[in-house]
């Protein structure tokens, strides 16, 4: 069976989690570098081995203190663990567009199972006469679980970082030519 690497075009793709802040609202960030491929068989995505590498330190929440908290030892550690590392596991089709993939995350070197939900947006064939296939991730996952157990506690006694992480990625891939 033939099989088929697709790499993440970073210039078409994003990954941005949100975490709620003081209860009453939600701070965005992203992670600016980062790398991965898909491996396929035949002409779908199921069943595809997914690898994802980013780098901590481009985190981004367009205010440089916060993140350089982030890449502290209260959070991120990234001195210490610089990478976050997926590995897929699973990726089966639930009907029409729509995957369910799972596989192993490692954050801040612990190395937990999550199950993400992918959209698969299509395909189309780009100017050079690449073709291209888009998805959205999207997933929860609980810091706690990660060791990253930081948090204070408001006036009223609510904690001010929400425990819970809200990951949307836009992905974007390209069949990888051989050289």
């Amino acid at each position: 069976m033939k099989k088929t690497t697709w790499t993440i075009d970073p210039l078409h793709s994003e990954i941005l989690f949100k975490i709620r802040h003081l209860v009453i609202s939600t701070v965005t960030g992203s992670f600016q570098k980062f790398e991965g491929h898909a491996v396929s068989e035949a002409d779908g995505f199921n069943n595809a081995k997914v690898y994802l590498t980013i780098d901590v330190k481009s985190i981004d929440t367009n205010q440089a203190q916060r993140d350089v908290h982030l890449q502290n030892g209260d959070f991120f550690s990234a001195d210490l663990y610089p990478l976050i590392t997926f590995e897929s596991t699973s990726f089966v089709n639930t009907g029409g567009n729509n995957f369910v993939m799972v596989g192993d995350l490692t954050l801040r070197g612990v190395t937990k199972p999550v199950e993400l939900n992918v959209e698969y947006g299509g395909s189309q064939r780009s100017l050079q006469g690449v073709i291209k296939h888009g998805f959205e991730v999207t997933g929860v996952i609980n810091r706690m679980d990660f060791g990253m157990t930081w948090n204070v506690l408001t006036d009223t006694g609510n904690l001010g970082l929400g425990e819970n992480i809200k990951l949307v990625a836009n992905i974007q891939v390209s069949e990888q030519v051989a050289a």
